[in-house]
């Protein structure tokens, strides 16, 4: 692929990125969720894990249970979901949400539901099979790489 190719797709995927992040950000703000992108996608995969453990949690993230630790005391502190343990096996920590949680989760998903509607309305994507096709192979390299 030439290097002006890759440079291009480079600068569309960062820009596509950033541009979402920092509209997702706004949107939560608006609507009262003063907490970060990184910390909504904490309560995001607690709420994703089949058993949210410390341990499931943070191989769903990525990232080490220490980085995780951290997120989650601060998302405790803030009322957002609280930790827990089996009276059998004590070792292991449990994530559950709150109410609150519940429905900051709510207002995201609305986020992305509008976005998507959005987008789908004023691009007409539904009849670019083509962007579909490629944007799913897309999805694909990078669950499989990553």
């Amino acid at each position: 692929m030439a290097s002006t190719a890759k440079k291009v797709i480079n600068e569309l995927l960062v820009e596509v990125f950033n541009h979402i992040l920092s509209i997702e950000q706004e949107h939560l703000r608006k609507r009262g969720v003063e907490l970060s992108m990184n910390e909504v996608h904490v309560l995001e995969a607690v709420k994703k894990s089949e058993e949210a453990t410390m341990s499931n949690i943070a191989k769903r993230l990525r990232v080490t249970v220490g980085t995780l630790t951290s997120s989650i005391n601060r998302l405790v502190k803030k009322g957002y979901c609280e930790r827990y343990s089996n009276p059998e096996d004590r070792r292991k920590v449990f994530i559950r949400l709150t109410d609150k949680a519940e429905e900051m989760l709510r207002i995201h998903d609305d986020f992305h539901e509008e976005m998507i509607d959005a987008t789908l309305e004023d691009l007409a994507l539904e009849e670019n099979e083509l962007l579909i096709e490629s944007l799913e192979k897309l999805s694909a390299y990078f669950k499989d790489k990553y």
